[in-house]
């Protein structure tokens, strides 16, 4: 295994701007998701219909990463992150505001939210990728764990929000007005997507190396197109789309679910969701020496079983304790499943934005069929029956774990 490089101080600034976007792109997602539960009540919503409501911010995401690769070549990563975080602050407002005259503006509103947090998620990806290669060491699902601490202080947040009685639009104004100054700021620090030569190490796995090409931009059209060709890079997607699956249930429907079902307060169904994105933290902080000792297929596969177990246990629990410990089983086993699918879709620097670009685009039809589809089931036999079926894409996400094996050495001629 060829050992990490000594970081440069431009590529630890680098890494810590990764972390920053991360974690403010964690915030902002749970301080929408935790206020979830009071957007209906104010609406007057049933499961199916929130579903509805949230598929509005799925379909703003699906179109908008689509068009990332395309977008990220031309403004570079850095500029795509700070122009989208304004883009996402801008939309938070609007959501803050518009649930108060019904649910049209917050359609258009979560839409544009979805649209930033698309083209946010595959630039940072990407800078991540790039800042992994030149560390030389796993440091992906770490960045993602980034994610998931920025998701627990916006849980948190908003559960402290809910207990004191502060309204959904002063605190989600606030909040978005905070992410898009810092995250403009923070960006600065990103390395060129077209940094030059990196490191003969592909991270997350301790058999393979990588490439010593440099990182390049693949642009066109057809270039585009012939991505969505690639075998692996589709099953990739597909892999992605089922951790995606599960990691959105937990997200959209615990707080709902422990109010609907286990007749929990509003401040304790925010807590399931805190402990939930809690134990996908710790699962992405301390994944990556997994990773590094055992590789990328065999350690998701175990964790796909963990989370499995998990669901059963929430599913099927008879109380609230077993609840809170069924949430966790499930954010720990879900924790790695997306980071790990973007490792695996960068592992040619080449090829990295565009094929980033397909593997979040179809992991995001997760997110675009997921609440409609929890939504319509737990309509007639609860939500949190309902999520019976995050089970079925975990079962097909075992079984197709291989592809995210790494990309081996080319040869040297």
């Amino acid at each position: 295994m060829t050992s990490a490089v000594e970081a440069t101080p431009e590529v630890r600034a680098a890494t810590r701007a990764v972390y920053a976007a991360f974690i403010l792109a964690g915030v902002a997602a749970a301080s929408w998701a935790s206020r979830i539960p009071q957007v209906r009540d104010e609406l007057g919503l049933t499961p199916s219909g929130i579903g509805l409501v949230l598929l509005s911010l799925a379909a703003g995401s699906i179109i908008s990463l689509l068009l990332a690769g395309q977008i990220v070549a031309r403004l570079g990563s850095s500029r795509t992150v700070a122009a989208m975080g304004a883009l996402l602050g801008a939309a938070m407002v609007g959501v803050s505001i518009g649930y108060l005259y019904g649910v049209p503006p917050v359609l258009l509103a979560l839409f544009a939210f979805g649209f930033a947090n698309g083209s946010w998620d595959v630039a940072m990806n990407v800078q991540g990728a790039i800042v992994e290669r030149r560390l030389g060491k796993a440091i992906m699902p770490r960045f993602h764990a980034g994610f998931s601490i920025g998701t627990v202080a916006g849980a948190l947040a908003g559960a402290g929000a809910v207990a004191l009685g502060i309204s959904v639009t002063i605190h989600l104004a606030v909040t978005a007005v905070l992410i898009a100054a810092v995250v403009i700021v923070a960006v600065r620090a990103f390395v060129p997507d077209d940094a030059g030569p990196v490191p003969a190490v592909t991270p997350s796995d301790p058999t393979m190396v990588g490439s010593t090409a440099p990182v390049t931009k693949r642009n066109g059209l057809h270039d585009a197109l012939a991505t969505w060709r690639e075998p692996r890079t589709i099953i990739v997607g597909v892999f992605v789309l089922a951790f995606a699956f599960t990691e959105g249930a937990g997200i959209d429907w615990i707080s709902i679910s422990m109010i609907d079902s286990y007749g929990t307060s509003a401040a304790v169904g925010t807590l399931a969701f805190a402990l939930f994105l809690a134990a996908m933290t710790a699962g992405r902080w301390f994944g990556p020496a997994l990773l590094d000792r055992y590789g990328r297929v065999a350690v998701v596969r175990v964790l796909a079983a963990v989370s499995l177990g998990g669901l059963a246990l929430y599913i099927l629990g008879p109380a609230t304790p077993l609840a809170f410990v069924g949430a966790l089983f499930w954010g720990l086993g879900a924790s790695l499943g997306f980071p790990v699918g973007m490792s695996a879709a960068a592992d040619d620097p080449a090829h990295a934005a565009s094929r980033v670009s397909v593997v979040a685009s179809i992991g995001y039809c997760a997110f675009l069929g997921g609440p409609p589809l929890i939504g319509f089931l737990g309509d007639h036999i609860m939500v949190k029956n309902a999520l019976v079926a995050v089970a079925v894409l975990l079962i097909v996400s075992i079984t197709i774990a291989g592809a995210v094996k790494p990309l081996p050495e080319p040869k040297v001629s």
